[in-house]
């Protein structure tokens, strides 16, 4: 009797032409946007000032979610 001695199973990806480099990509991006909220809301008022944003406009961008990346719309 033949026994079968492996198979592959390969599935795509749910988003057509999204590799895992540009998955990996992505999420490291994603991870660079959260830190530099983070550093941004670390900021003293005074060099806020003279970036020209208000404690106001940091907590706006603070509270945006994670993948809400600007730079990529």
């Amino acid at each position: 009797m033949n026994a079968q001695k492996g198979y592959l199973l390969v599935q795509k990806l749910p988003f057509p032409g999204l590799s895992l480099a540009t998955l990996w990509h992505r999420v490291w991006r994603w991870h660079a946007v959260a830190r530099e909220r983070r550093m941004l809301a670390g900021l003293s008022d005074t060099a806020l000032r003279d970036l020209g944003l208000s404690r106001a406009d940091v907590e706006r961008e603070v509270t945006r979610p994670f993948w809400d990346d600007p730079m990529h719309k």
